[in-house]
Order: C-alpha cells, then sequence, then structure tokens
C-alpha cells in the first residue's frame, strides 16, 4: 500500500471520525443545545424582572401628581442590580452557545455541504481543549454591555425619560429649569447633583454598550484570520 508524502500529509490529512464517533458528536451537541436553552432562559427570567420593576415605579410615580418621583430614581438600583446578575448568566449561557455554534460551523455545516467530512483541521482539539480547561470566553464588562444593548438600554431610556417626565409635569407643568431642580431634590441632596448623577447614570451604560460594539467587532475580524471559540 502506498504511504502519504510525509511533507504534505501533516498539512492536508483530516481525521474521519467513526460511525460510534459521530453518533457520541450528535449526542454532545443535542446537550449543549439543550444547556444553552436553559440558560437562555434565566437571561428571559432577570429581563422580566426589570421590566416587572421598572412598571411597579411607573405605577407608583404615576399614580397621582402629587406622587413622589423617588420610587423611579430607586428602581435604577434593582435594574443596575438585575443587570449584573443577567450579565453573570450570559457568561455561563455563551460557553454552551459557543460550543453549540464551534459544531454546527466545523462538523455539520462542512457535512451538509458536499456530503463528506472534510473538517477543519485541529477543530476537535480546540473544542477538546475548552472541555478540559473551561473558561469564560467573554468578559464581565463585554457581558454587561451585550445586555445593555439586548434590552437594558431600552429600559434605561424609559427609566430616564420616565423621571425626566415626571419633574416636567406632575404636579403642574414645570416653568423654569429651577424649579425642575427643586423637584428633584431628595432629602438633603440637591435636585443638581440628583440631575447630574442621573445624566452620567444612563450615558455610563451607553458607553460601556458602544464600547462591547467595537470590542465585539474586533473579536470577530480576530475570528477570520484564527481559530477560536466565543
Amino acid at each position: 500500500m502506498p504511504q502519504p508524502d510525509s511533507t504534505t500529509a501533516p498539512h492536508t490529512e483530516r481525521k474521519s471520525l467513526t460511525s460510534a464517533e459521530i453518533g457520541a458528536v450528535a449526542h454532545l451537541y443535542r446537550g449543549e443545545v439543550y444547556r444553552s436553552t436553559i440558560w437562555r432562559t434565566r437571561l428571559d427570567t432577570t429581563t422580566n424582572w426589570s421590566v416587572v420593576t421598572l412598571g411597579l415605579a411607573l405605577s407608583i410615580s404615576f399614580a397621582s401628581p402629587d406622587a413622589s418621583p423617588l420610587p423611579l430614581a430607586l428602581v435604577g438600583v434593582l435594574i443596575v442590580f438585575f443587570l449584573i446578575l443577567e450579565a453573570r448568566r450570559y457568561r455561563y449561557f455563551n460557553v454552551w452557545r459557543a460550543r453549540a455554534r464551534w459544531m454546527e460551523t466545523h462538523f455539520y455545516a462542512p457535512l451538509l455541504h458536499d456530503g463528506d467530512l472534510h473538517m477543519e483541521e485541529n477543530w476537535q482539539k480546540t473544542l477538546a481543549s475548552d472541555y478540559m480547561r473551561p473558561a469564560y470566553h467573554v468578559s464581565f464588562l463585554t457581558a454587561i454591555g451585550r445586555r445593555i444593548r439586548r434590552n437594558y438600554l431600552w429600559i434605561l431610556l424609559i427609566q430616564s425619560l420616565a423621571f425626566a417626565g415626571k419633574l416636567a409635569v406632575h404636579p403642574t407643568p414645570v416653568t423654569s429649569l429651577e424649579q425642575a431642580f427643586r423637584r428633584a431634590d431628595i432629602g438633603p441632596l440637591p435636585g443638581e447633583f440628583i440631575v447630574a448623577i442621573s445624566t452620567l447614570y444612563i450615558m455610563a451604560w451607553i458607553g460601556i454598550a458602544i464600547w462591547s460594539s467595537r470590542r465585539d467587532a474586533q473579536r470577530a475580524r480576530a475570528r477570520g484570520s484564527q481559530s477560536s471559540m466565543g
């Protein structure tokens, strides 16, 4: 039997999987899809908590013209807490999603494309390394930015606009900037300080969202030139 040329074999050889191994990969893929689905559901749960608490704060603050805008400010603490919790869950979800996507692009796509397994070299080693040394594929700050872009930016904007609207219309339409500041007073804290903190609050989250978007674009370009997961 002729032997392959030793000068070319390391660069062109692809490991062929047996029927048993293909079945094992199929079961592994189903397991990763199941785990990613479970964690995706958990992401929806924290988003729902944020929407419900914001809706409750809106109901309390706009219940009457004399109602305080304070609930709209305090609900921001809960929203940030839910955002942090959701970002933590997203990092777990991203592990399972990345593994499932890796098998889709490097195993199933070549299989369906031409009816034969012409898989990328060393794709199994990359997947095996991720199983042997599991780690998050994105940073915590990137996870926060992604969740802001997907859901929380709109929740935070609604909260900020509702707070500004409450100051502007209740109990009567505002007639001066000074009057709006006085309505924003919270105990010993002057309205100017509250408005400044509120502006910094929303701008900081927008900044994180923009930063994470650019970071993801860089990661996408890097994946085009080297083999990596996440």
